[in-house]
């Protein structure tokens, strides 16, 4: 482990939340300006199993944002175009009011495609990313999306994953390799997890849940609730609950929620981008790229998620348990805790993932990373 002694707060912060062994475990990672400056682990990465180095895990909606990293990658040598309709890439996405909808759109969630719920006939369908793309190409638009935007909770992953494809010519997991894990030297970067990596993964606990109710009976009164109902569209398929502990999920390429990865290779990328693009002498992404990644591009009321959102492509606003609103801070939090986020004003990054889903009753998430990730930024002013 690594531990900078500025940073023995946040340590200390950390490893208290892992102390038994239902509190499970986890990771957590920060660079400053550039420079590791904490690498920790802690507790059980499954209930005969001490959380190690090596351990990764599925984060959920964490991926989205090196989902997004890989775009804003391509946009920087022009593959990409922000403002280009996604039909110039993906031609069949121009039916059923489509054709106007841009790269941009897809990635602050105004395409109107927040609908997972019922996308395809049965639960294991979104298995298949070729008939769940060629679902989503076919699919109409909500009209809400005009006036604002919808979080795209579980189909952003495959709206964007189809863009690259078309756009470079390759499987999506191969372009990860290429734009993310090759320049930062790290290969944990993982949507479909190699068989020879998976005894890293970490088991995670328990059941997805919305405050202790069942997940199908949850879902069904969730979706008869106008103001709820875009959360149980979006969010909450038919099944999810069983199919995040499937290992089918690692055959698949799912980036709105299946990537897994290790705290250190997710602080590394955010690393990259806190320090102005450039992480141990190499060069990832320009500071052009970087200040176009940190615009925000729309601000108001989410119809899925019912709050206001100030959405920048392919990222939000890092949530910190502290009275502060950094400006300057870009990043995704996931389903059940983990996240990462690079905060351009201080330069620092932190990364933080786990099994354990939530810490209480209510296993969508909690304020372990919030309470983190303000105490991280206090340590780094002093610094």
């Amino acid at each position: 482990m690594h531990v900078d002694p500025r940073f023995l707060r946040l340590a200390d912060r950390f490893f208290a939340l892992y102390r038994q062994r239902r509190d499970g475990g986890g990771a957590l990672t920060a660079y400053l300006h550039g420079e590791k400056v904490l690498d920790i682990w802690a507790g059980w990465s499954d209930r005969d199993r001490r959380w190690t180095h090596d351990t990764m895990a599925l984060s959920f909606s964490t991926g989205k944002g090196v989902a997004s990293t890989v775009v804003h990658r391509l946009a920087e040598r022009g593959l990409i175009d922000y403002h280009a309709p996604v039909t110039r890439y993906w031609p069949e996405f121009g039916v059923r009011g489509k054709h106007e909808i841009t790269v941009a759109d897809v990635m602050t969630h105004r395409a109107g495609l927040h609908r997972v719920r019922g996308l395809l006939p049965e639960t294991r369908g979104i298995l298949d990313y070729e008939r769940t793309v060629a679902a989503l190409a076919a699919a109409r638009p909500d009209r809400r999306r005009l006036a604002g935007t919808g979080y795209h909770a579980v189909t952003y992953g495959w709206l964007v994953a189809e863009i690259v494809r078309r756009a470079t010519g390759m499987p999506f997991e191969d372009v990860v390799e290429q734009e993310i894990a090759a320049p930062l030297g790290s290969r944990d970067f993982w949507y479909r997890v190699p068989h020879r990596e998976r005894h890293r993964i970490a088991t995670l606990f328990p059941q997805l849940n919305v405050g202790g109710l069942d997940w199908k009976l949850s879902a069904s009164l969730l979706s008869l609730a106008g103001p709820t109902s875009g959360i149980a569209e979006a969010a909450m398929p038919d099944g999810f609950d069983e199919l995040v502990h499937d290992p089918a999920v690692h055959d698949a390429v799912m980036p709105g929620w299946n990537g897994v990865f290790t705290a250190r290779a997710l602080a590394r990328m955010y690393g990259a981008i806190a320090a102005g693009g450039t992480i141990d002498g190499t060069a990832f992404l320009d500071p052009a790229t970087i200040a176009e990644m940190d615009r925000v591009r729309v601000r108001g009321r989410d119809y899925v998620l019912g709050v206001p959102m100030a959405w920048r492509l392919g990222y939000h606003q890092p949530i910190f348990a502290s009275t502060e609103r950094p400006r300057g801070a870009l990043g995704h939090y996931g389903v059940g805790g983990s996240g990462a986020f690079a905060d351009l004003e201080t330069g620092l990054s932190l990364a933080f993932v786990t099994n354990r889903l939530g810490s209480g009753p209510i296993t969508l998430g909690d304020l372990r990373l919030a309470k983190l990730g303000a105490l991280a930024r206090e340590l780094t002013r002093k610094v």
